[in-house]
C-alpha cells in the first residue's frame, strides 16, 4: 500500500469521527474492506462497544481497539488449539501497542485525554460540537492508529516476500 492510499484512509478515519462515529469505528471502518468487511453497517456496528475506552469507560483507548481489531482480521486464528496462530497475532498487538504507546505515552483513554479517574461512569457521549473537536486529541490519535497498523502489515508483505525470495 503506497503512502498516499495509506494516508487517504487515515482521513477516511477522521471524516467518520467527525461525523459522530467513535474512536474505535472510524479506524475499524476505514480499514475493513480490505479484509472483506465491505458491509459499512456490519463494520460500524461490530466496532461500536470499543468507542470512549470502551464502552465510555474511559480503559483502553478506542483508537487502538480499532487497531487490534483489524489485527485479527489480518492474522487472528480461527482454531480452538492454534497456539502459534495466538502468540504471532498477540505478538502483532503487543507491537501496535507499543508503537502507539511510544507516540502517545498510554494506551488509556483516560490518561490519553487528561481525565481524572472516576467512580462511576456516565455512558451518555459528549455532545459533537465545535467546542468538543477543539479540545480533544482523538483525531490525530485516529489517522495515526490507521498510519501505524497499514505501516505494520507493508512490513509484514515485505517480510514475507524478502523470507520467500
Amino acid at each position: 500500500m503506497t503512502n498516499d492510499e495509506i494516508e487517504s484512509r487515515a482521513l477516511r478515519a477522521q471524516e467518520l469521527f467527525k461525523q459522530g462515529f467513535n474512536c474505535a469505528q472510524a479506524v475499524f471502518a476505514s480499514c475493513a474492506d480490505l479484509y472483506g468487511v465491505t458491509d459499512l453497517d456490519l463494520a460500524l456496528r461490530l466496532s461500536a462497544s470499543f468507542g470512549g475506552g470502551m464502552g465510555r469507560m474511559r480503559l483502553v483507548c478506542g483508537a487502538a481497539s480499532g487497531m487490534f481489531m483489524l489485527a485479527g482480521l489480518q492474522n487472528g486464528s480461527a482454531t480452538p488449539h492454534d497456539s502459534e496462530g495466538k502468540m504471532a497475532n498477540y505478538a502483532f498487538v503487543q507491537q501496535l501497542a507499543g508503537e502507539f504507546k511510544a507516540k502517545y505515552g498510554s494506551l488509556i483513554c483516560a490518561e490519553l485525554l487528561g481525565l481524572a479517574p472516576k467512580g462511576s461512569v456516565d455512558p451518555r457521549p459528549a455532545p459533537r460540537t465545535p467546542e468538543y473537536y477543539e479540545k480533544r486529541p482523538c483525531p490525530e490519535m485516529i489517522a495515526e492508529a490507521v498510519r501505524l497498523y497499514l505501516r505494520s502489515i507493508n512490513l509484514k508483505s515485505r517480510d514475507n516476500i524478502q523470507s520467500i525470495l
